[in-house]
C-alpha cells in the first residue's frame, strides 16, 4: 500500500508592505543626508580638488545606495516620499559625478553623452506614459544592478586619479565596472521601452475595444 505525500500546510503569508504619507522617517532621513552629499563632492572636486576627501564622500554615497531601501523594508517604514527620493538621490549623484568627471577630465566625454543620452530616453518614455494615464514602470533589477555597479566605478576612477601609487589596479577595476554598468544602464531602457510599448498597446488596444 502506498503511502500519500504528507501534506504540508503553508504558513501565515506576510501582508504587503504599503507605502504611507509619512516624510521624517530614519530611511528619508538617510536619503536626504545623501543628497547633501552631492553639493559637497562638487565642491571638493572641482574647487580645492581635494580628491582622497571627494573619493570618501563619493564612495559613502555611492555605498548607503541599498541602506536606505533595506532600512525601509526592514523597519515597514516604506513612504511615497522615500519611493521618489531613493532613485532622485542615485540620479543625482550620478549626473553630478558625470558633470565632475567630464570637467576634471576623469572621464571622457562620450561616456557622459552615453549615460545622459540614456536618462534622456527614458525621461522621454514617461513623458508619454504621463499623457496615457501610466505612471513609471516598475524599476527592474538590471537597472538598479546597473546603478550599484556605475556608483562603485566613479570612486574607484576617481582613486586611480587621486592616488597614482594605485592607478595600476584602481584604473582597470574602475573602468571594468564602468562598462559593465553602461551595458546594463542600456539593457535596462531597452526593457522599459519594451514596457512603455506594452503599455501603449494595451491603452489602443482597450480604446478600441470601447
Amino acid at each position: 500500500m502506498s503511502q500519500q505525500p504528507a501534506r504540508v500546510t503553508p504558513g501565515p503569508v506576510p501582508p504587503p508592505i504599503t507605502a504611507s504619507d509619512r516624510i521624517w522617517t530614519i530611511p528619508n532621513v538617510i536619503s536626504f543626508i545623501r543628497l547633501l552629499g552631492v553639493p559637497l563632492f562638487l565642491y571638493l572636486l572641482l574647487g580645492p580638488q581635494h580628491d582622497v576627501a571627494a573619493v570618501i564622500v563619493l564612495t559613502l554615497g555611492g555605498t548607503t545606495d541599498w541602506v536606505d531601501g533595506y532600512v525601509a523594508r526592514r523597519m515597514n517604514s516604506v513612504s511615497r516620499l522615500g519611493e521618489l527620493l531613493d532613485p532622485f538621490a542615485d540620479r543625482l549623484y550620478i549626473l553630478a559625478t558625470l558633470l565632475g568627471f567630464t570637467l576634471r577630465e576623469v572621464v571622457p566625454w562620450w561616456l557622459t553623452a552615453a549615460l545622459v543620452l540614456r536618462e534622456v530616453v527614458l525621461a522621454v518614455a514617461l513623458l508619454v506614459l504621463r499623457r496615457h494615464g501610466y505612471g513609471p514602470p516598475p524599476v527592474h533589477y538590471v537597472g538598479k544592478t546597473g546603478t550599484f555597479l556605475l556608483l562603485g566605478a566613479f570612486p574607484v576612477l576617481l582613486l586611480a586619479e587621486a592616488v597614482p601609487s594605485v592607478h595600476a589596479v584602481a584604473s582597470p577595476i574602475g573602468w571594468a565596472l564602468a562598462w559593465w554598468a553602461l551595458g546594463l544602464y542600456w539593457a535596462a531602457a531597452v526593457l522599459y521601452l519594451a514596457q512603455t510599448r506594452a503599455m501603449l498597446r494595451a491603452d489602443r488596444a482597450g480604446a478600441a475595444a470601447g
